[in-house]
């Protein structure tokens, strides 16, 4: 696709990046039949065609208009167009720019505003787990769509002991710990049984996602150098082999921080490094298996297992869960329809657009349930807590379930 940027951008950075990026799109419309917003809304404009075509009239001096940052702000940022596009279109990319471009020139309004920076500051503040805490006492008496958000009381278990040569650092996560502990718990416990050491720095916190993909790219930015200064003394001792993500949407920004910090002196190199060395926690399991395999006692019954969209559209990981558990003796299924849909949480957005998040959670868990499973296990905390708010049977990590087949 020919460009051509307005003097504004020609010259910059982003400018420079987006104009790359459109090249490599022949707008095919390949994209449209896997986009969730277009599945749910129908409208050229709330794909990812149209959100393209949208940001290129901005890159060549066209005005936006709020109808222009309502179109970019449907986006799930779900990255299944990537997966679709036979260009290879980094729409992810593309999509942040314009986003910028877009709430430079589009002022939001004082309520829109008051929302996300509540959003972006409340959930990776150290007093959002203390507020979950309440919550969680409270719960019976919240309104519906506040106690989608708050999930009952999890006990987190105890944290292995056991000193191991081999060792991985680990996020903790910003919302993680405080609404389902037990995941963080369980993950260095399994690691534990295998002869692997989680090691938690103190300091490192929400991996700037949050922030990010509420367009305070900045204030995410800051949060990246921040977790890069939390891992790099264990990095440069050589104490860690890898940087273990069991929060998949974590895991696709913690990798990509190479990109995010490329134009920044300081970090540019250290983010690279830090890309590099992160793994999902399901890229772990293939050399698991027999360290974990006479240990297991596999829970009976069968398990549906919802992919998340930062799992196989993000990282471009398919498969690792279902294959690792099957060889440990447990039977998951992923569903028969859609399975590569996003199911509506992506972040902040079931909280930004819940009609549309609900409706995509909604049609998520009718193919989910056709399959009758004991339990629905995932990958994010998002898309855990998200599904669990419209369905009675239980939503949990994969991680939790091998740990109590561990325990059993």
């Amino acid at each position: 696709m020919q460009t051509h940027l307005s003097p504004e951008f020609q010259g910059t950075a982003e400018g420079a990046e987006a104009e790359a990026i459109l090249r490599k799109c022949v707008h095919c419309g390949f994209c449209t039949a896997t986009c969730p917003t277009y599945q749910v809304l129908g409208d050229e404009l709330d794909g990812p065609r149209g959100r393209i075509y949208l940001m290129k009239q901005v890159l060549e001096g066209e005005q936006p208009t709020r109808k222009t940052q309502l179109h970019l702000d449907r986006c799930l940022t779900c990255r299944n167009c990537e997966t679709t596009c036979p260009s290879g279109v980094d729409y992810g990319r593309l999509v942040d720019i314009g986003r910028a471009i877009v709430d430079r020139k589009v002022p939001r309004g004082a309520p829109s505003k008051a929302l996300r920076w509540s959003l972006g500051a409340g959930l990776t503040s150290p007093a959002f787990g203390p507020a979950m805490k309440l919550g969680q006492a409270v719960r019976g008496l919240l309104p519906q769509r506040l106690k989608d958000k708050v999930p009952q009381s999890h006990a987190a278990g105890r944290w292995p002991t056991a000193t191991h040569g081999r060792k991985v650092l680990m996020l903790a996560g910003c919302v993680q710990p405080a609404m389902m502990p037990n995941i963080n718990t369980a993950t260095a416990r399994v690691l534990d049984a295998a002869g692997i050491e989680t090691l938690l720095a103190a300091e490192a916190g929400c991996c700037g996602a949050l922030k990010f993909h509420l367009n305070d790219q900045d204030g995410g930015r800051a949060q990246m150098r921040h977790n890069i200064d939390a891992w790099w003394p264990y990095v440069e001792r050589g104490e860690v082999e890898a940087i273990v993500m069991n929060a998949s949407g974590c895991g696709v920004t913690v990798r990509e921080y190479g990109h995010y910090l490329q134009n920044d002196a300081a970090y540019a190199e250290k983010a690279e490094r830090i890309g590099g060395l992160t793994r999902d926690l399901s890229e772990l399991l293939p050399d698991l298996v027999p360290a974990l395999k006479d240990k297991v006692r596999p829970a009976p019954g069968l398990f549906a297992y919802h992919p998340p969209c930062t799992l196989q559209h993000g990282q471009k990981l398919r498969g690792g869960v279902e294959q690792g558990m099957a060889a440990l003796g447990f039977e998951l299924r992923v569903a028969l329809n859609e399975a590569h849909l996003c199911c509506g949480s992506a972040g902040t957005y079931s909280m930004l657009h819940p009609d549309i998040a609900h409706t995509l959670r909604d049609r998520k868990l009718g193919h989910l349930g056709a399959l009758q499973p004991q339990a629905i296990l995932s990958a994010n905390i998002g898309c855990i807590q998200h599904l669990q708010s419209g369905t009675a049977t239980p939503v949990r990590h994969w991680i939790e379930v091998l740990d109590a087949a561990l325990a059993g």
